[in-house]
């Protein structure tokens, strides 16, 4: 097949389908006796990835697959096309995301402790629910609490491949720095989450953060665990 009929084929599929795209699934749109091997399809891509250059659209790869999206840089102008705001997200609810993200696997209990204040029941649902966490098992103690992990769909919608791509915790001084590096809404207090059933987490003003913690003593132990996750990550 030639190489531009090949690469028209992957960028209408990538149109067509409105998610990302895996290899596999790229692969089993041709018949049998037409389909090319991989490596010709990864080099369609790659040529694809370079047409889009300088443009105002991208092919992407991300935790579920390729796809092909508004470039960052068109954000400004393309967001006018709604007039609803995108979510923001409160500074509870980002502290609890981050820290299922960089010390996953983790229990309610282990947030609540490097926290310092409880984890409302709604922040738990709302992440659930949008997809960004899940229970990936439960720790071995009495009681067996669940330990939550992100998913697909959160590094999908963060516009990441694999949990290397976050930002490194010596980048994240702060939830403005993570609003930044992670596009996410400014904290603040309680806030509507955009869509249908979704319910607002409380901010928790005054209280420690996991990258202010109340005392020295959390402060160490936060340390000690961001070593240890950037371990893991890297």
């Amino acid at each position: 097949m030639p190489d531009t009929t090949l690469k028209s084929v992957i960028e209408a599929a990538l149109l067509a389908a409105g998610q990302p795209l895996t290899i596999e699934r790229l692969l089993g749109l041709f018949p049998e006796e037409e389909q090319p091997d991989r490596n010709e399809l990864c080099q369609a891509i790659d040529a694809l990835k370079a047409d889009y250059a300088g443009r105002g659209i991208e092919l992407k790869e991300v935790a579920s697959g390729f796809r092909i999206q508004v470039s960052q840089a068109m954000e400004p102008w393309v967001s006018r096309l709604w007039e609803e705001k995108p979510p923001k997200y409160s500074r509870a609810l980002l502290e609890t995301l981050a820290l299922v993200a960089y010390r996953q696997p983790i229990t309610r209990g282990e947030i609540e402790d490097i926290r310092g204040v409880a984890v409302s029941s709604s922040i738990m649902k709302t992440l659930q629910e949008r997809e960004w966490v899940r229970v990936v098992g439960h720790r071995d103690v009495p009681g067996r609490p669940a330990m939550y992990g992100t998913t697909k769909v959160f590094l999908d919608y963060f516009n990441l491949k694999r949990l290397d791509d976050l930002p490194s915790l010596a980048e994240l001084r702060d939830l403005d720095t993570i609003n930044a590096e992670l596009d996410l809404g400014p904290p603040g207090g309680e806030v509507p989450l955009g869509d249908g059933g979704e319910r607002a987490a409380t901010s928790e003003p005054g209280r420690a953060t996991a990258f202010e913690p109340a005392s020295e003593s959390v402060a160490e132990t936060d340390l000690e665990a961001s070593e240890t996750v950037e371990q893991r990550l890297h």
